[in-house]
This record gives C-alpha cells, structure tokens and sequence, in this order.
C-alpha cells in the first residue's frame, strides 16, 4: 500500500475537544489525508452515507459540504452537541449518539444500502468489524481508517501467519482492498502504530455461497481457536476427518493453511448432513 505521507497542512477542525484515551481516540488532523478519504470514497447523490466515530468532524464536515446529508455515530457524549452546532449551515447532519455495537444498522438503512465510512477507535475496532459483518447485506460498501497491522490481517491470504478468523470471515463475504498507508503524525494524539484505509465490499448473498451463516461463523471459530492444532483435532466438535476428507480438506492440516473457499466448502456440507 502506498503511504500517504506527505502532507499538504492541517485540517482546521470546527470545535477543539481532547481526546480521550479510554475511548481509543486519535483524531485525524491533516487536510491531505481527508482529502484522498474523500477522493476514494467518491460520494454521488442518491448515495445514503453514514460515519462511525466522526470524533472533532476532520471527514465529517468535508463529507457534509460536499453531499449535503450524512449520518454519524457517536458514543463521546461531550461530541454530540459540538457536532450539531458545527453543522448549521453547512448541511444536514443526523447524530445517533450510542455505541456502535449496539446500532441496528438494518433499521438505521430502511429501505436504503448504506456507504459505511469512519476513522475507527482502534481498541474496538475488531469487534466493529465484526458487527458490521452481520449487517452486511444492507451495506453497499465501507471505507475504513484502522492500524495497518489490522488490515493487513484482514487482506492476509492462506499460508500467511497473520491469516486468521477475521481474515477468513471477511473475505468469505466481502473483496478487501487495502488502499494506503497513513502515518501517526496525521492524529492527535499520534498513535504508536501506522494505520490504513481500507475498502469493503460486501458481495450479493448468492455469490458468497454460505448456506448457513451460524454454521460457517462456528467452523471459522473453532479452526482458530488453538492454531497449533490440526483441523482433526480443533474441529472435532464440528466434524469428523472423514468429512473434512469429503470437503477436500486434509485433517492434518492447519487452519492457516485452508483457503476461504475450503472453509465455506466445508461449513456448506456440514449444513447438508
């Protein structure tokens, strides 16, 4: 990925608030960086557009100039009033103020498929993810600012000592394109790692090929529960070696070394026995 290094200057943000720790915060601070989040994300009208952790508005107010309506989440109560005057005048901004893994984001589209965009706090950004995963088939597509460490598991192939449940589990349903690098001295406060933005794409239910959702989540979780075992072994409360050998998959093997598609194989004749 390439990383976006060179600034072009600071984002002048509508309202100072410090950051606050406990929360994971790290505001994004610099105008070239919200710049390329806006160029790749590309909003077009007709388009239904919700952030998640909009933070001091550094993406939410250039999204709002530009498209005239978005929907924001935010948990920082302290935020929620900032954000509201900030935007008169510039556009139409809902606030929902509640935490992200409790926002029903089936209800929150309606009759709508969603774009997802958000500088995500990076103490919970894994299990956001995962939540978002279960609303999937109402979102159109998610661009997301994580630590690059996290995206790179999620890109991870078979083989790869980073592949893992999350990599498996977002790949079974979505194309993951890493896009670029962004370094700490881009947030206030600076992280101590480098992070990326990222591209999710969810795939039309019929293309995934998962029969059984629960099934499938279940085989992902218990292959990657103890690594150093083999499949026969981790899996055992799932399946016997023969039916891996039937899905085509060595019981020896472990399960960084299964491709996606073996997996959803695998979970697809368990759901047939």
């Amino acid at each position: 990925m390439p990383t976006l290094g060179q600034t072009r200057g600071i984002a002048v943000s509508h309202f100072k608030a410090p950051p606050k720790k406990n929360l994971g915060q790290h505001f994004l601070t610099d105008a070239g960086i919200v710049e390329h989040i806006l160029h790749v994300l590309d909003p077009k009208p007709g388009d239904v557009l919700v952030e998640i952790g909009p933070g001091q508005g550094a993406i939410t107010f250039p999204i709002l100039k530009r498209h005239g309506s978005l929907t924001v989440i935010e948990f920082d109560r302290d935020l929620i009033t900032p954000l509201s005057e900030a935007a008169h005048g510039i556009g139409e901004l809902t606030i929902v103020h509640k935490d992200v893994l409790q926002v029903d984001f089936d209800r929150l589209a309606g009759d709508n498929r969603i774009r997802l965009v958000g500088n995500l706090p990076y103490n919970i950004s894994t299990p956001i993810l995962f939540h978002v995963l279960e609303h999937c088939r109402q979102v159109r597509d998610m661009h997301f600012m994580l630590q690059k460490e996290v995206v790179e598991r999620m890109a991870a192939g078979p083989g790869s000592k980073i592949y893992g449940r999350l990599s498996v589990m977002l790949q079974a349903v979505c194309d993951v394109i890493p896009l670029f690098d962004v370094p700490p001295h881009c947030f206030n406060p600076p992280p101590k790692v480098n992070s990326a933005v990222v591209r999710l794409v969810p795939r039309e239910a019929g293309e995934r090929g998962i029969r059984d959702s629960i099934r499938f989540e279940a085989v992902v979780r218990d292959a990657f529960s103890q690594r150093r075992k083999t499949l026969r072994n981790a899996l055992a409360k799932q399946c016997t070696a023969q039916q891996l050998e039937d899905a085509g998959i060595r019981p020896d093997a472990r399960a960084e070394q299964v491709p996606v598609e073996d997996f959803i194989r695998l979970a697809n004749r368990l759901h047939g026995d």
